[in-house]
């Protein structure tokens, strides 16, 4: 049987009982970038039964350096080159590619998976996907990159979340596209994302949920965090939960966003003082100054606070 011959060496390490776990899983990854693709790769390459792949970007030159399956690509949205991809590389497994960023709009795509990979390298997502694991008691496998150095982490399922580890916000907003970052690097932790999501999938022992891989170059380390509490902290909100009643606080410049979020929002007010029982929005493309104001505001004022990460939609 050709299955037989594709999975006779995988088949050496699962048996018969963890193949079938992996032809009825019921994966999302969120990301087709440097994380996404090889975590797509060697998850289609083990037979994985269906795929759901969220993502918002078209495919760039600049990409291919640490996305190499794009090369025939250029201007394609990633989601849907990633899924061609895949058909070829094994045509049993089931990629539906979704064009769109993850928010707390479509969120609720985590409660029809087995284990969802955070591949998006957007803190605003991973806290995002965090929320939504923990509340639906899903596994997620979230990694980040920049530079050389980088994580992948099992969280929720039965383990602490992302935010019961990294309860603050970064340091600074930098991302791959302003900081760098080598492919090799991205490759090995998005590979290693895949191995976590494997390990779950085949209920391995010990478990991933509950550690944290960490590269700093070629030097790694590890931790488990299995009795970290639970914190809480500013949750993301996405537009179309935006109220009439909202103050909502647009924190980018007319050069940045020409339009604001919301015709009411005031656009960065020197400060924001909010009615009684009123709901205070703060919104930037990243929600990293969504984060940083909401805790300013948290320090003299006790009412709700939400942060909503625009991207570059406006």
């Amino acid at each position: 049987m050709a299955g037989g011959v594709r999975y006779a060496r995988q088949e050496m390490v699962t048996g018969a009982e963890g193949e079938a776990r992996l032809r009825a899983a019921r994966l999302l990854i969120v990301g087709a970038g440097g994380l996404g693709v090889p975590a797509l790769q060697y998850l289609v390459g083990a037979g994985v039964g269906r795929i759901t792949l969220i993502d918002p970007d078209v495919v760039e030159e600049t990409n291919l350096h640490r996305q190499p399956i794009y090369g025939r690509h250029i201007g394609a949205p990633k989601a849907q080159a990633a899924a061609a991809e895949m058909a070829i590389l094994n045509p049993a497994v089931v990629v539906e590619p979704v064009v769109a960023s993850l928010d707390p709009s479509n969120a609720g795509l985590v409660a029809g998976a087995d284990v969802v990979l955070d591949c998006a390298d957007s803190f605003a997502a991973s806290y995002t996907l965090s929320d939504a694991c923990l509340a639906a008691g899903v596994p997620l496998i979230s990694a980040s990159v920049l530079g050389m150095a980088g994580y992948a982490g099992g969280f929720c399922g039965g383990a602490p979340s992302l935010r019961a580890v990294f309860p603050d916000l970064p340091d600074s907003g930098a991302t791959c596209a302003t900081a760098g970052v080598l492919g090799p690097m991205v490759g090995l932790l998005g590979a290693a994302q895949a191995q976590m999501a494997l390990a779950v999938l085949l209920g391995l022992d010990p478990s991933p949920l509950g550690q944290v891989l960490r590269f700093d170059g070629l030097r790694p380390s590890s931790f488990r965090f299995d009795a970290a509490p639970e914190v809480t902290g500013h949750r993301f909100i996405a537009r179309t939960e935006l109220r009439d009643t909202d103050l909502i606080v647009e924190l980018r410049g007319e050069d940045e966003a020409p339009v604001p979020v919301a015709p009411t929002a005031l656009r960065q007010p020197a400060t924001v003082t909010p009615g009684p029982g009123q709901r205070t929005v703060f919104a930037c493309r990243s929600g990293l100054r969504a984060w940083r104001a909401a805790d300013a505001l948290a320090a003299r004022w006790s009412g709700d606070i939400v942060l909503l990460a625009d991207g570059d939609s406006a």
